[in-house]
């Protein structure tokens, strides 16, 4: 019973993000290693990552550039020689994303 109520207390204080693979770094702004900024290409096999469009309570807010994606959440959409490739899914996604038009990033 004692270490029943003792797992309970550590499940209530250690964030759920904890439990998950770690994969996700949004201090450094990165997934699996790889800067969340840059050229992208959505491809519908071996990407890199999977990722859902959500409206809220996204894992990073993303911008959509034409040209200089040098920041956290700056993404451009390239055809060829991305830095990344992505696969758009409904549900079961490594990252979630919300588009925006101003202030991108994991914070």
């Amino acid at each position: 019973m004692k270490k029943f109520i003792l797992a309970l207390i550590i499940g209530f204080l250690i964030p759920s993000s904890a439990f998950a693979d770690g994969e996700m770094d949004k201090d450094a702004c990165t997934y699996k290693g790889i800067p969340l900024q840059g050229r992208v290409q959505i491809v519908d096999s071996f990407a890199d990552f999977s990722v859902q469009i959500v409206d809220s309570f996204p894992d990073i807010k993303v911008i959509k550039v034409d040209s200089f994606p040098d920041s956290c959440g700056k993404w451009q959409f390239v055809d060829s020689f991305p830095d990344f490739k992505i696969q758009i899914v409904d549900s079961f996604s490594d990252v979630k994303v919300q588009y925006v038009d101003s202030f991108p990033g994991t914070k």
